[in-house]
């Protein structure tokens, strides 16, 4: 069987010895080595101020809402995983949506002005698949408003925009380090800034509000991490030249080899330097989409309908109509993209495309 994505694991050998340094400092939560030592080294990679591990990808989102948006209106994309959306609803604010640009499906920055009214606090981005927004221009407008900007980077670890960590955009970027990503922890996420007093609020939010063991900053919640899971972080890490080598390599076969007369594929910012996140393929219909789909089944191979459907239409949504949103979502199609995906599984997964298109 394969599957749309397949989690790297490094040795086990690689991961019992970050184990044996937990065992023997006897520390398993709060900050103790290891997180402290992947911290470190990740800001070190992504060359980054500061960065918070936290315990999943979602929480980063939720805080970052939390101390930024306020309960209010949060104009955001539909084009994105359910819990971009979820995470502003279940922080009490409103979503507002504005549709997505046709070639790069990041949220479309032309469109964004119109959307603003004196309840808006924030703008929530999506650099989706790890194609960065169009940073300027929503910066300008969030600028010109007097509004924050927080980007759901969740797909793009390892991306640089204009030569610079695309987690150094906006007043919060969020992560997500969950075991489908290039770089994982097995679940678990970060959030970052360029801003040091922000950075203190984010800490202490993410810690019950604690200031000390006894007494407190402010509101707080459990988006810790364990050394459990930055121990896999640090066996992952050392292998980040193999992983986006091998996913380059995947991405160039299907570049190569698919009927690109047939199908339309994801259009790279300028500028960027991509990590090789996903691979998805919109097709001119539903149909087509379905067919694929069924005859790759057929074989057993899972490619994933990602994202759909457009957040819009969620049933705790009211529904505004995002044409763009609602037919891409419709025709997209995420193929299979791992580091063990060999030149046989390659060959059968374009053959059936092509084949069915």
């Amino acid at each position: 069987m394969i599957n749309v994505t397949k989690t790297f694991f490094p040795s086990i050998e690689e991961y019992q010895a970050q184990l044996q340094r937990i065992w023997s400092n006897q520390w398993l939560t709060n900050r103790g080595e290891l997180i402290l030592e992947l911290e470190d080294k990740l800001k070190a990679y992504l060359s980054v101020e500061h960065i918070l591990i936290t315990n999943n990808g979602t929480v980063p989102i939720q805080i970052a809402l939390k101390l930024l948006g306020i309960g209010g209106e949060i104009i955001t994309t539909p084009f994105s995983y359910v819990a971009t959306t979820a995470a502003i609803v279940w922080e009490n604010c409103t979503p507002i949506f504005v549709d997505i640009h046709p070639d790069y499906l990041t949220i479309d920055e032309t469109k964004i002005e119109a959307a603003i009214t004196e309840k808006t606090t924030c703008i929530l981005a999506t650099h989706v698949y790890g194609n960065p927004c169009h940073v300027e221009a929503i910066e300008a407008i969030a600028k010109k408003y007097n509004l924050k900007v927080i980007y759901d980077a969740a797909h793009a670890f390892g991306v640089t925009y204009n030569n610079q960590s695309i987690f150094n955009y906006g007043d919060v970027s969020t992560c997500s380090f969950h075991a489908t990503k290039l770089f994982h922890t097995a679940e678990g996420g970060a959030l970052f800034t360029k801003d040091t007093t922000l950075q203190h609020e984010l800490f202490y939010s993410h810690n019950f509000g604690h200031n000390g063991p006894l007494a407190f900053h402010g509101l707080g919640i459990n988006g810790k991490i364990s050394e459990l899971q930055a121990a896999m972080g640090l066996a992952v890490l050392s292998h980040m030249v193999i992983i986006l080598r091998e996913r380059k390599r995947v991405v160039d076969y299907y570049n190569e080899n698919l009927d690109l007369t047939q199908i339309q594929t994801l259009k790279i910012r300028e500028n960027t330097q991509w990590n090789y996140s996903y691979y998805p393929v919109i097709f001119k219909d539903e149909t087509t989409l379905l067919r694929v789909q069924k005859a790759l089944n057929e074989v057993q191979i899972f490619p994933r309908r990602y994202f759909y459907p457009s957040l819009n239409t969620l049933p705790y949504i009211d529904n505004t109509i995002m044409p763009v949103s609602e037919s891409i979502a419709s025709r997209i199609l995420c193929l299979p993209l791992f580091v063990e995906l060999d030149q046989n599984n390659l060959q059968q997964i374009v053959s059936i495309l092509n084949a069915n298109l």
